[in-house]
């Protein structure tokens, strides 16, 4: 045979192996990528499983949390003002009001809605084993935070009623203990009665383990409940019982890594989460004596978990910085998972963090307060058109409580006049809809929800999960619905504003001359009140503002159109005098108590008109968020108005890493626009910006630093202690500069002095946006800062999430041995000190369902792959803690980097290129400053 034969032949077969191999991947890329679609539309929950429908599910009416919202539930209320009003409005008699009232404020605080599920198999195959709620409710003595410093560390709110573990329960899990105490206000939880409240009779449930209560048990933390798991079969209780006796004290599911760092772990309980565990704090105005121990009388369902630390939540095996070494990274400070959730700011957390949409959105979790006056502006330009599958969110007209509020729903134009909670301003569909559509968001129905998206991590094409299918395979679907309408009315009843002059010492910090407020009055009436506040005066008929295609607000297609009309009148001598008028009027109608300012009664303060980001200038990736778009996840969440609204002007964006400013064009189709945030109790709800990012300061960044040309940032109050002492605890949480920087005072306490410290901080700020934090690391000064990582740090996986990486790691160490230990364990990096997070995080793997996946996209991610993986090549996978501290690791993880192709890869893929997150909102900077001091004090009364 020639030579020219065999080359032909060997041609020829190389090239079929080629076209079967690239035909492979093609395959494996499109089951990958594309849903199964079998799966959707068929997947039932548990509880249909079971033959349980929804009227078995009724809503609790125990009145246990009545001590709560300032008390206005209790019984003894229930002929006060507020539901005599709502009663007149709602035709049924007040006590009907508290006792739906009191329904909604239970299913706020402990119905989860059969999330137990889900948020299981979060910890098991999504997170990594980063995320474990039933560590973070544990107090082992090998954690870093327990029950006595789980406020002050966690954020999160401890149940009354219950102690710290001292010893293991029956599984060895250091869980807290219920204290039953009926004469000292310490009854037995209600709703854990498995007699009156018969939970879901599956798996292991009723056999070998109890069936237990729909709401579960307590936890000892507010917005979780403890689940017997279905899956607890008496293999898996063999299991776990061997896994434990692999720790030093039978406690391996704390201290063996090789148990609990497994996918396919089983633990005794499930942990189910309610609304509570996001949105239930202090109250501003009876604040907790002991933050770790609060009473029910000093929490409120409404203000936000304004206190709430992602990155200790979501990443359970961490603990302080050591206090006699500061600048030595905390454990797992050198994990770029915990990096990522360290750019959450307390309080605020990133809703589309599990339905990625491929943007890092911190954002912060939404107060709720005066839903009345909330809706009342929505008639007048809370017009959304609804359309196909949107039509089936439930409205207050599909419940007989709520029947009476019709006017906000017109069932025959497919018109709705509703308010918008999501930051975008994108759930436009009814208040009752926007309220579902979070018992989806925290994992109700997961059996469905979970096939339309690839949790955390995305690389799955995302389609919408269709309300249709939820009401026909979910009865907890059901039941919450049937649920929701009290829920409103809770709300309705019971969220009422907290004015600074009913805290305590309240009054000390307000201003009692009349002239300072005056000009503080006039100041926000020119300035401010166009965009916060729902007091505002008609438009001229001729200007077409509130008329023709603008009725309503005019969302939809023609909105920008509509707004500058609305933005151009505001900036008239006209708008402006007229709206003094109203900021000083002094008519006070029948429901506004003496003593209440009468603008300030009723109005909502703000408007509800969504704000193009091209003039508030903020960070753009919020209202660049696209999970609400058409074809998305929460496609049938959004209205057609909001999917037609036009795009925004052109932003400025600034390179990550040199800080050139350049130009860049958002897509439309309802990206682009802000829902101004209402002022209402705005002493209380600093920092501040959609992101809490003017007011935050950087935990690990040196106080000094950042305030050193700021003296006042705590407003005046240095000299003021917060009464809660962390000391007294033996706790250490923060440098001493770190306190210094408020005067001393703890930025985390919720006593009225930390909050008001807090307050003037971010106020000023607000108004002086040259004190705002500003990033070193650029080689151009840009006009904030940018979340970078703490640390060198590395992407880690242990090999128990990895299927096969156990059995093969030896084999996987000698192929890659800087992306695999020998155990398996997955590694890559180390990334350098100072990288900009969002840098990675924002990288556009899949387009959205308004642009193409051409081959323009495809190359771009090849050319990303190529240098991902020549970058982690390259920089050898030294990741071990003692490595990655070295100067050495750190100087060469920041050379390769940076004089690498990949800052261009990602920068080419990124979704949102604006990377200065505390920008923008610059109106008021050019006031005087008695003008801002003024308004300052007149805020203050909000």
């Amino acid at each position: 045979m020639s030579i020219a034969k065999v080359l032909k032949r060997t041609f020829l077969t190389l090239f079929i192996l080629a076209l079967i191999l690239i035909t492979a991947i093609i395959f494996a890329v499109r089951a990958w990528v594309l849903p199964d679609y079998s799966k959707i539309g068929e997947m039932k929950d548990e509880a249909i499983l079971a033959g349980r429908m929804a009227d078995s599910f009724p809503a609790a009416a125990d009145p246990y949390f009545v001590e709560m919202e300032k008390g206005v539930l209790k019984h003894e209320n229930a002929d006060i003002e507020v539901f005599r009003q709502w009663a007149e409005v709602l035709k049924i008699t007040p006590e009907e009001v508290r006792q739906s009232a009191v329904k909604g404020q239970n299913s706020w605080i402990v119905w989860t809605g059969g999330n137990d599920r889900f948020w299981d198999e979060m910890a098991n195959k999504y997170t990594f084993g980063t995320y474990d709620l039933l560590k973070i409710l544990s107090s082992h003595p090998s954690q870093g935070y327990g029950r006595d410093t789980r406020w002050s560390y966690l954020g999160l709110v401890n149940e009354p009623c219950f102690e710290k573990a001292t010893e293991p329960d029956e599984y060895g899990l250091w869980l807290d203990k219920r204290i039953v105490d009926p004469d000292n206000g310490c009854p037995e939880d209600p709703f854990a009665d498995a007699e009156k409240y018969p939970g879901v009779a599956i798996g292991a449930r009723g056999k070998n383990i109890p069936v237990g209560s729909y709401y579960g048990e307590p936890s000892g933390v507010v917005g979780l409940r403890l689940f017997p798991n279905p899956n607890f079969d008496e293999e898996a209780a063999k299991k776990w019982k061997e896994g434990q006796a692999s720790g030093k004290n039978d406690d391996g599911y704390y201290t063996n890594t090789d148990f609990y760092y497994d996918r396919e772990l089983v633990r005794p309980y499930r942990v189910g989460m309610s609304c509570a565990f996001c949105h239930v704090g202090p109250s501003p105005v009876n604040p907790p004596a002991d933050p770790e121990n609060p009473q029910w009388s000093e929490l409120n369902s409404n203000p936000g978990a304004q206190y709430f630390w992602v990155n200790r939540i979501f990443y359970w095996d961490n603990e302080p910085r050591n206090p006699d070494n500061p600048h030595m990274p905390a454990k797992q400070e050198h994990n770029f998972i915990y990096q990522l959730f360290h750019t959450n700011p307390p309080g605020a957390l990133d809703t589309s963090l599990i339905s990625t949409d491929y943007i890092n959105n911190p954002r912060t979790m939404n107060a709720v307060y005066s839903l009345g006056s909330r809706l009342l502006p929505t008639l007048r330009w809370g017009g959304e058109q609804l359309t196909g599958d949107e039509l089936d969110n439930k409205q207050f007209n599909n419940y007989p409580q709520t029947e009476e509020l019709g006017a906000f729903w017109d069932e025959s134009t497919g018109q709705i006049k509703t308010a918008r909670v999501l930051k975008d301003g994108a759930d436009s569909v009814g208040v009752l809809g926007a309220l579902n559509r979070v018992y989806l968001n925290i994992g109700l129905f997961s059996e469905e929800w979970l096939t339309h998206f690839y949790p955390v991590i995305g690389t799955q094409e995302i389609t919408p999960i269709r309300i249709a299918d939820a009401q026909k395979n979910s009865t907890y679907w059901n039941a919450t619905e049937d649920q929701t309408a009290d829920m409103a009315i809770f709300f309705l009843v019971s969220a009422s504003p907290d004015d600074l002059k009913d805290a305590p010492e309240g009054e000390n910090y307000l201003t009692e001359d009349d002239s300072i407020l005056d000009r503080g009055r006039m100041v926000f009436a020119e300035n401010c009140a166009a965009c916060h506040s729902s007091k505002i005066p008609e438009s001229p008929p001729e200007s077409g503002i509130d008329t023709g295609e603008c009725a309503g607000g005019g969302n939809g297609a023609n909105y920008r159109k509509c707004w500058d009309k609305y933005w151009e009148w505001t900036r008239t001598d006209e708008f402006k005098e007229k709206m003094k008028e109203i900021v000083f009027s002094e008519e006070r109608d029948e429901n506004c108590p003496e003593g209440k300012d009468p603008f300030l009664c009723d109005n909502f303060l703000s408007t509800e008109r969504r704000i193009p980001v091209d003039l508030l200038q903020t960070n753009a990736c919020s209202p660049l968020a696209t999970n609400g778009l058409k074809g998305d996840i929460w496609d049938n969440f959004t209205s057609t108005s909001y999917k037609q609204l036009p795009a925004a002007g052109e932003l400025t964006v600034h390179h990550p890493v040199s800080g050139e400013a350049s130009s860049f064009q958002p897509l439309g189709n309802g990206r682009g626009y802000t829902r101004p945030a209402s002022l209402i109790s705005l002493w209380s709800t600093a920092p501040f910006l959609v992101n809490n990012s003017v007011g935050h300061l950087e935990y690990y960044e040196a106080a000094e630093d950042a305030y050193g040309y700021h003296q006042d940032a705590a407003g005046g109050y240095a000299d003021e202690q917060s009464n809660y002492s962390y000391d007294s605890k033996g706790y250490y949480k923060y440098p001493d500069s770190y306190q210094q920087a408020y005067g001393n005072v703890d930025p985390y306490s919720p006593s009225v002095e930390s909050r008001m410290a807090v307050f003037h901080d971010s106020i000023n700020k607000m108004l002086n946006p040259d004190q705002r934090r500003v990033d070193n690391e650029t080689d151009n000064p840009v006009p904030g800062y940018i979340y970078r990582t703490t640390a060198a740090s590395c992407v880690k996986v242990p090999a128990g999430y990895i299927p096969g990486a156990k059995t093969f790691g030896g084999l996987l160490n000698w192929i890659a041995p800087w992306a695999f230990e020998e155990n398996g364990d997955f590694k890559a990096g180390p990334f350098p000190e100072g990288m900009p997070v969002n840098l990675l995080m924002n990288t556009k793997v899949i387009p959205d369902h308004d642009e193409e996946m051409g081959f323009d996209h495809l190359m771009k991610l090849a050319r990303l792959g190529l240098d991902f993986l020549s970058v982690a090549k390259e920089l050898g996978g030294t990741c071990t803690p003692e490595e990655l501290v070295t100067p050495a690791v750190k100087a060469h993880a920041k050379s390769v980097f940076y004089n690498s192709n990949l800052v261009n890869s990602l920068l080419d893929l990124s979704k949102c290129p604006d990377y200065v997150v505390n920008r923008g909102h610059y109106f008021g900077a050019e006031l005087s400053v008695e003008d801002k001091q003024s308004l300052i004090a007149y805020l203050k009364t909000f």
